[in-house]
């Protein structure tokens, strides 16, 4: 009897150690250790290995040719956009995408479909945590970006962003009203939209907060009857080396704070094989919601959910999230977080 009392209460500290550490245990240093054990992971990603270094290279070329290839057509599909309309040059610059995620060894799964309601653009919501998720969404829909305007100063990287017609953000408040009329022009002239709303980037393992703000350019309540839609989505990054990938690997795809992006490319580049997975969620018609806030409360609750489910590997389906209270602006589900 006395055993097995004693057992009993072993195993409840034991679980309760796990769940709430001793009273003495600095959170501040168990959170350095675990940045701390990231960082050592990165690093040995980082070692020396030749052949990771020839199919890094080998990539990079590939890419650069790939580039050289497609500017002058995108160039000129661009140039003719008063002729042939904006059909061509949104086409050009998803297959450009599409052959980059290719070219870089990432596969790129879809589950869902994009909103596709003739007369209405969408505005696609997503979390950010890397810069290939660029090249994973630019592929998969037909859709502009929304930038910092930094971005539009960086070599190379602003000749395709401005190819890829991507619109440039100072988020200045001065700049605001200028910015915002743009988005809505290009909206409204039928371009859809892919938006950050965290308007930063994460590590990967969260969703951070969607700023309402962003969104300036979507009208909500009465006076949003028959404008853009608006589509969460969710960006995970689950396969590394064709195996499904934990905390400690999320630094090979998160590119956040003040990494590299140089480094950060290489490194990601000379791994064999890599897989993101994008959800895309029932679109939310921004007439059901009084106001901007309550839209971007809803769009990051799915958004959140989604990525939650796919970072566990759970089953997940694209109308899993769409219930009623979602769709008319009603309460939305609580968050989850891995």
């Amino acid at each position: 009897m006395a055993s097995a009392m004693a057992r009993r209460l072993a195993v409840k500290r034991f679980r309760t150690a796990l769940v709430r550490p001793p009273a003495h245990t600095d959170w501040r240093e168990r959170m350095a250790e675990a940045e701390r054990s990231m960082a050592r992971d990165f690093a040995e990603a980082r070692s020396f290995s030749p052949w990771r270094q020839v199919r890094a290279a080998r990539r990079v070329l590939l890419l650069l040719l790939w580039m050289l290839l497609c500017a002058p057509v995108q160039a000129l599909a661009i140039w003719g956009m008063p002729v042939f309309g904006r059909r061509p040059a949104v086409v050009i610059a998803r297959v450009y995408h599409a052959v980059n995620c290719r070219i870089a060894g990432l596969a790129v799964r879809v589950i869902g479909t994009p909103a596709n309601r003739p007369g209405r653009p969408v505005v696609f919501v997503s979390n950010h945590s890397s810069w290939a998720d660029i090249l994973v969404l630019g592929g998969v829909l037909e859709a502009c970006f929304v930038s910092k305007a930094e971005v539009g100063t960086w070599p190379l990287i602003r000749t395709v962003a401005r190819l890829g017609r991507t619109v440039f953000v100072s988020r200045r408040r001065t700049e605001t009203g200028r910015e915002r009329d743009e988005l809505a022009a290009r909206l409204a002239a039928g371009d859809s939209i892919i938006l950050f709303p965290e308007g930063t980037t994460s590590d990967g393992s969260r969703v951070l907060p969607f700023r309402s703000a962003l969104l300036g350019m979507v009208e909500t309540g009465a006076a949003a009857g028959g404008g853009p839609l608006v589509q969460p989505v969710s960006l995970v990054f689950d396969r590394l080396d064709g195996l499904p990938i934990g905390r400690k690997d999320r630094p090979h795809f998160a590119w956040y704070g003040a990494m590299n992006i140089a480094d950060h490319a290489w490194v990601m580049l000379s791994r064999r094989s890599s897989r993101a997975t994008v959800l895309l969620h029932p679109p939310l018609d921004p007439a059901a919601f009084p106001s901007r806030k309550a839209l971007a409360d809803a769009a990051f609750a799915a958004v959140d959910s989604g990525c939650a489910a796919l970072r566990q590997g759970r089953p997940v389906d694209a109308g899993e999230w769409a219930s009623p209270t979602l769709h008319h602006g009603g309460p939305v589900a609580t968050p989850r977080a891995a």
